[in-house]
């Protein structure tokens, strides 16, 4: 008898062995990456601490970055290739894409460049700035970055350092703008032969992502740089030019307003460093070069970053104001308790109020000083939180900074892990690449619900 149970208990210990065994081999075989359920259940449970140290030891050590790019350039190309995206058939798209939300807009910038398609890196080899204090900037380190290990961002996009110019690329990004239920995008513009400090001219890109937009059913407007001698007819000459060339383009963005008529829309970035009296002359119809009341009239929206903007914003004529910045508290105008009050002045002086949400902040790649300034993304929660603050003042409009700011960590872009020799890269980890897409989506049909119940 004794002997049995001896027994027993030995094939009872081999079975649970054995079962032990097959849980360890299916444990190995699970993805790293596996789904995560219902996408909008997010634990959020930060790793802050951890990946502030790996942003320190980037830049501790990226200066020694360069002598290993030129070992990486062969791979850089097979990747490139082997991330583009295939052509996809547009009753497919009608059925696997959500209905765009035309009140949704996501900031878009097409200054990236690369060997492939441009001869060189362009943004993403991004110098690191100097703070203007001297004694502060003599603690932090200098030079440029050094694609494709090393690139001018917290985090690594999937596509890699790609080219704006990148026929595929500009597709992944319809499609992923798309999958967002985003309905326009604001594209970053500047005059014909103008460009930023660290790109090149940008507008012969503007009828491909006009054409591709609209194979997804996207609007696209324009966000205007403060590029260089911007004044009153600069800026009518201008919105002349991008109303005659693209204006009916069936791509082209234009806002119903409340008599009916639609109008063209513009952001107008860094609006504050213009004169009010100025902006008048173009905004108001009294002004000497007022474009008011003639064919190019148009929606002109403000940023605002200081309180004292909204009554210069007022005195210019601008037709509403937004707040771009994704840094909660940073400045008056991103801080979102002060979301009300701004939509109060906006509805009491008869203009449109766009709040600007963001998933983080973090531009430690290009200014290592100024990590006071970042802003966790806490697995998703401080994307949500600013998606709530902006619901509350019931918005006409909602703005997302950005797609793809890869410089200042606010891009909701697909971007995957990646730790080379000398750098580790931010993650939405234990997300998909996709995560924030996912979220844009989930608020946008929730802003579409709730706006219902606004209007009836």
């Amino acid at each position: 008898m004794a002997r049995f149970r001896r027994r027993t208990c030995i094939i009872l210990l081999l079975f649970i062995l054995f079962i032990c065994f097959i849980m360890m081999a299916l444990k190995t075989l699970r993805p790293e990456r596996a789904g995560f359920g219902d996408p909008f259940g997010l634990g959020l449970l930060p790793d802050f601490q951890q990946r502030t140290t790996h942003v320190k030891k980037k830049f501790s050590v990226q200066n020694g970055a360069k002598e290993d790019s030129f070992t990486h350039t062969k791979s850089l190309h097979s990747l490139t290739m082997n991330l583009k995206t295939p052509m996809v058939p547009m009753g497919k798209l009608e059925q696997d894409l959500p209905s765009p939300n035309y009140d949704f807009h996501v900031f878009y910038y097409n200054w990236f460049g690369n060997p492939q398609f441009d001869g060189k890196y362009i943004h993403w080899n991004h110098p690191l700035l100097t703070h203007w204090d001297p004694k502060i900037a003599s603690g932090y380190p200098k030079g440029r970055h050094s694609p494709p290990e090393d690139i001018g961002s917290s985090f690594y996009p999937e596509l890699g350092p790609y080219s704006s110019k990148d026929p595929s690329v500009i597709e992944s990004h319809m499609k992923q703008i798309s999958s967002a239920s985003i309905g326009v995008l604001a594209l970053s513009w500047y005059p014909p032969g103008m460009n930023d400090e660290n790109g090149e001219p940008t507008d012969g890109l503007v009828l491909t992502i006009l054409d591709t937009a609209h194979k997804y059913k996207l609007k696209v407007t324009f966000h205007i740089e403060p590029y260089k001698d911007r004044d009153d007819r600069s800026m009518y000459n201008n919105i002349k030019y991008i109303i005659d060339k693209y204006g009916d383009h069936p791509g082209f963005y234009r806002h119903k307003v409340s008599t009916g008529r639609t109008y063209p829309l513009f952001y107008v970035y860094d609006s504050y460093i213009t004169i009010p009296e100025m902006w008048a002359n173009l905004l108001t119809v009294s002004g000497s070069q007022s474009i008011r009341n003639t064919p190019y009239d148009s929606l002109f929206i403000a940023l605002l970053v200081e309180e004292k903007h909204k009554h210069e914003i007022l005195r210019s004529g601008f037709d509403g104001i937004y707040t771009y910045f994704a840094t909660n508290g940073f400045s008056y105008g991103s801080s979102h308790h002060n979301w009300p009050s701004l939509k109060a002045f906006c509805d009491k002086n008869n203009l449109m109020f766009i709040p600007s949400v963001g998933p983080g902040y973090i531009d430690a790649s290009i200014r290592p000083w100024n990590n006071h300034n970042t802003r966790n993304r806490v697995n998703g929660k401080y994307y949500e939180t600013a998606f709530s603050a902006a619901l509350l003042v019931r918005p006409e409009i909602i703005s997302i900074t950005s797609f793809n700011e890869w410089h200042e960590g606010t891009q909701i872009e697909k971007a995957i892990p990646k730790k080379t020799e000398k750098t580790v890269y931010l993650d939405y980890q234990p997300h998909k690449p996709n995560i924030y897409l996912e979220l844009s989506r989930k608020w946008s049909e929730k802003y579409r619900q709730e706006k219902e119940q606004w209007l009836t």
